[in-house]
């Protein structure tokens, strides 16, 4: 293990959630989710006064997607290895098994140094935040030279502990069922029924509904409603 990796380490075993989100990722529309991440300075050392500094801004989680693994070998950006690792899924699941996409975006705000030490500071957010009622706000003590990685550690826990309500509300309204018509998850073809109607709004560029039935596989089967959004212009 080299010194980056030894640090990546250090950073993920000692970042710690000091305030939970209240809500789990919603399952049905986009998750804005504030954050405050309280470190100490990476010139603590040369400094006799404590202080700390506080970063806030927002991760910004889509809807969580049903895939499939034959639905990830159509995605553009995998490597070998990946693309290796997404056909075993294929043949241990089955290539239209579904499964659950979710994708971020960090959104920074703004950087604040304030005094006193990051445990106090962290904790008096908290409070105050408790005291407002917030139900999407996290508060994490992180490494200072690494708070992305610590940030990141906070959004695969939080992702792993909603996985099982989000599955269960989308199987609850059967959108993990294979449709009877084109074979793939009722939740993909209610995306491709949105992606049709925004296309025709002119919300939506054609190419991107194209991108989407190549990649499920299924543009054979929705070609003739394809082609007429062009009659139509």
């Amino acid at each position: 293990m080299d010194d980056a990796d030894s640090r990546i380490r250090a950073a993920v075993d000692a970042t710690r959630v000091v305030r939970s989100p209240k809500q789990h990722l919603a399952t049905f529309g986009v998750t804005n989710l504030r954050y405050f991440m309280v470190t100490e300075p990476s010139y603590a050392e040369m400094t006799r006064d404590r202080e700390s500094v506080i970063r806030e801004g927002h991760v910004i989680a889509k809807r969580p997607e049903v895939v499939t693994p034959a639905y990830l070998l159509n995605l553009e950006g995998f490597g070998d290895d990946a693309r290796k690792s997404m056909r075993m899924m294929a043949e241990r699941f089955g290539a239209n098994s579904p499964g659950l996409l979710y994708a971020y975006k960090n959104e920074g705000g703004s950087l604040n140094i304030v005094g006193g030490e990051p445990d106090g500071v962290a904790d008096r957010i908290k409070v105050d935040l408790d005291g407002k009622g917030e139900n999407l706000a996290v508060v994490l003590r992180g490494v200072d030279d690494l708070w992305d990685v610590s940030l990141l550690k906070f959004i695969f826990e939080y992702t792993a502990a909603s996985v099982a309500g989000n599955a269960s509300e989308l199987a609850g309204r059967g959108l993990l069922d294979a449709d009877a018509r084109v074979g793939i998850p009722r939740a993909a073809v209610d995306r491709i029924e949105r992606l049709f109607a925004a296309v025709q709004a002119g919300q939506a560029e054609p190419n991107v509904l194209k991108r989407e039935l190549d990649r499920w596989g299924v543009f054979q089967q929705y070609e003739d409603r394809f082609l007429a959004l062009f009659r139509k212009r």
